[in-house]
């Protein structure tokens, strides 16, 4: 019975990989990085948000080419004269009309250039920005991934202390037929078996409710059981702080993202000064019109009335010489006449609608604006800015030294934890030895049940305590990682 107490023990750190094996899927912090990477909604927000910074330096770019538009259009106008003062105007004929136009307009300014660079840095910003959720989504799930190990690592250390107390109750009960131990050994026994039970099923819901809230940052559901196989050694870190801190100033995201700032508020303040600055605009147009008669005789019947008209003043204009006694011009007043090859004419003249167009005349135009006063709005945009840009500069040094302490302070963490589980380790084993010493005592009747049971409870804390600082230390290395910008190992 002793012997089996014991490896039950020795056992406890290598139930995890029995539970690995019998499980039938398995996550590793890798695999639960990457998926988060595809599902966490969070993540997926930031994407979007860097599509947009791209289609604003794509806007940006496009506000410096030729601007175009086109139109085409019909019309109808009934056929009845309006009356202005009295004088009808306007055709007796219902008429169709159609037109067409294209123009084209572009300008350039010191502040539309700006806002191509503001844009640039926008988009650089973005990148920067991405890449910093991401780098805290690793975080948050490295985290969460080596705690929920750590909860489940606490509920095998409790599956294993239930089976020691039940090995004690054994033992209580077998000394208690021989007569070398009481009922009150027994009931001790029980309790703690009992009490051990309880802290072990407790064990096991936190160790769900962890794996449960990985998936939550991972952004999936959790189907089916799931192990989690990732077991990094717990080796002494060997880094220099100071190449550390060279290499976060270089590959920290956020700081690369300030940095984005700076250049973005540069851009906007020389696009403020270029407000200072003339702009050069141009224009150009061209288009066509068609005007149709929707009775086709209508120019026809107002040639053939004016053809008329104008024989009879001939005719009168000719009597009036010949009564003066001038020659006549009859002969040039019977020339006026409207013939049908005329009609016709004016008929074909009239079928445009709505294609046949005439085309207007094209308009070009370069112009130069030089703004000269605004009511002091120039100066105070460029002091806004101005301000915005020393502002993004102090920023971006506050940074600085945040990442210079956060680093150290990360890099220490990481030192003593590892200090700390090799203690543990020591002291774990010396807390196990004491156990098996107290359980041989207990046997041979030098040691009492409430001895046992103290040696059990400093085993107990010794290995819960281990546990927690070996997976502080994962935790306190992704804690460094996330400052530094990159994984580390």
């Amino acid at each position: 019975m002793r012997k089996l107490l014991c490896a039950v023990l020795l056992l406890g750190p290598s139930l995890p990989a029995a539970a690995q094996r019998a499980a039938g899927t398995t996550l590793s912090v890798d695999e639960a990085v990457d998926l988060a990477k595809k599902n966490n909604p969070g993540y997926q927000i930031a994407r979007n948000n860097r599509t947009r910074a791209e289609l604003a330096l794509r806007s940006a770019f496009g506000s410096m080419l030729p601007q175009a538009s086109t139109n085409l259009g019909a019309s109808y106008r009934q056929g009845k004269p309006q009356f202005f003062s009295g004088v009808a105007f306007g055709a007796t004929s219902d008429v169709l009309s159609s037109s067409w136009g294209l123009n084209f307009s572009a300008s350039v300014s010191a502040r539309s250039l700006a806002s191509v660079r503001s844009a640039r840095a926008a988009l650089d910003g973005s990148d920067a920005s991405l890449r910093d959720t991401e780098n805290a989504l690793r975080n948050t799930v490295v985290q969460q991934y080596h705690f929920a190990r750590q909860m489940q690592a606490q509920a095998v250390l409790q599956d294993s202390l239930v089976s020691s107390t039940q090995l004690q109750l054994d033992l209580a009960k077998a000394k208690e037929g021989v007569g070398s131990a009481t009922s009150l050994d027994v009931k001790r026994a029980e309790v703690a078996r009992g009490q051990q039970e309880v802290n072990a099923l407790r064990a096991h819901n936190t160790a769900d409710v962890e794996l449960l809230r990985l998936y939550q940052f991972v952004g999936v559901p959790m189907e089916g059981a799931v192990t989690l196989n990732s077991s990094p050694p717990v080796t002494e870190p060997a880094f220099d702080v100071k190449q550390l801190i060279a290499t976060a100033r270089t590959e920290n995201p956020a700081l690369r993202a300030r940095r984005s700032s700076v250049t973005q508020a540069e851009s906007d303040l020389r696009g403020a000064r270029g407000d200072y600055l003339p702009s050069v605009s141009l224009s150009a147009s061209l288009g066509g019109f068609t005007q149709q008669y929707k009775d086709n005789n209508y120019l026809v019947n107002q040639a053939a009335n004016s053809a008329a008209s104008s024989r009879a003043s001939c005719y009168t204009t000719d009597s009036l010489r010949r009564g003066a006694g001038m020659s006549s011009i009859a002969a040039q007043c019977s020339g006026i006449v409207f013939t049908p090859a005329a009609a016709q004419a004016l008929r074909d003249q009239n079928n445009t609608f709505p294609f046949n167009f005439s085309s207007n005349p094209y308009n070009l135009s370069l112009g130069v604006s030089l703004p000269l006063f605004d009511g002091f709005g120039r100066e105070q945009r460029v002091q806004n800015q101005t301000a915005t840009r020393n502002e993004s500069q102090l920023q971006v040094r506050q940074y600085e030294l945040q990442l210079a302490t956060d680093i150290t302070a990360a890099y220490g963490t990481l030192i003593a934890d590892y200090r700390t589980v090799k203690l543990l380790e020591n002291n774990t084993q010396a807390a196990r030895d004491a156990l098996r010493l107290a359980e041989e005592r207990y046997r041979v009747g030098l040691n009492s049940l409430v001895d046992l049971q103290q040696a059990r409870s400093d085993y107990e804390t010794a290995q819960a305590n281990l546990i927690n600082a070996s997976f502080e230390f994962h935790r306190a290395f992704s804690a460094l990682e996330t400052a530094v910008g990159r994984p580390l190992r």
